[in-house]
């Protein structure tokens, strides 16, 4: 069975954040794999797609893009092909039977969505995305289709924890500079390097932007390898491939 995260501000819209558990994926994949950069086999990526799908929108289509850890964000009005996906980082859609899907490891998956306009959004904010402020331009893209700011709902998935996202000072001064409240997401670690808490740092940015409602899961994917893909602690035991999760939302048909 595959284990769907449900967040409240999201309210009855078809929404689920999928860790690995469930899929057909095998080995070092093992679980629900959704990852088309993967080594893993890709008849099993695209069973395990499918399976995602319509564990929350059955009969629909999965819309995804090329990640690029971009602040861009593409308005979907049909299903892109596997090999045809525009590079961007984040959806919107007005469009009745799509399903808008978030590949993560770590980064932060972000779903939105203004139920009275019939306007979603999925967003992938890893630190660049996030700092090139790609939540702020998916607000913008839901706007343009008729969304209201202080009427969208935001939910951020699993993703890396503060605990686990060691960073360098360097790396922390570049959000500083940015803004100085910024320090405010970074605790000092070992000698030379801070702990980011990148969740908290995108939540307040969505704050900042005026939207109505903010939810966090709080959950953490490097610890908890039965339950979630990472990046991070697939690097840090010398694995040669790591797999991806989803988050999903989509507007019935």
């Amino acid at each position: 069975m595959i284990e769907l995260l449900k967040a409240r501000v999201l309210g009855d819209m078809p929404h689920g954040f999928a860790g690995r558990k469930g899929g057909v994926s095998t080995g070092l994949y093992a679980g629900l794999n959704v990852g088309l950069g993967s080594d893993d086999d890709r008849t099993a990526i695209l069973r395990n797609r499918e399976l995602a799908l319509d564990a929350v929108l059955p009969g629909g289509q999965l819309v995804t893009v090329r990640q690029v850890h971009s602040p861009d964000v593409v308005t979907a009005t049909q299903v892109f092909a596997d090999d045809a996906r525009p590079e961007a980082d984040a959806l919107v859609t007005d469009r009745p039977g799509l399903l808008l899907g978030i590949l993560t490891a770590d980064c932060v998956p972000v779903l939105f969505v203004d139920a009275t306009a019939g306007v979603i959004g999925a967003a992938h904010a890893g630190w660049k995305g996030a700092i090139g402020g790609v939540t702020d331009a998916t607000l913008t893209a839901m706007v343009a289709l008729g969304a209201r700011r202080d009427r969208i709902s935001c939910a951020i998935g699993p993703c890396i924890g503060r605990s686990f996202y060691e960073v360098t000072e360097d790396f922390a001064h570049r959000f500083e500079e940015a803004d100085a409240e910024n320090g405010r997401f970074f605790l000092e670690g070992r000698a030379g390097h801070m702990q980011f808490d990148i969740g908290g740092y995108v939540a307040s940015r969505l704050a900042a932007a005026g939207v109505g409602w903010v939810e966090m899961l709080d959950e953490d994917t490097y610890s908890q390898p039965e339950r979630f893909f990472s990046y991070r602690r697939s690097c840090h035991l010398g694995e040669p491939g790591y797999g991806r999760q989803i988050s999903m939302i989509g507007l019935p048909g």
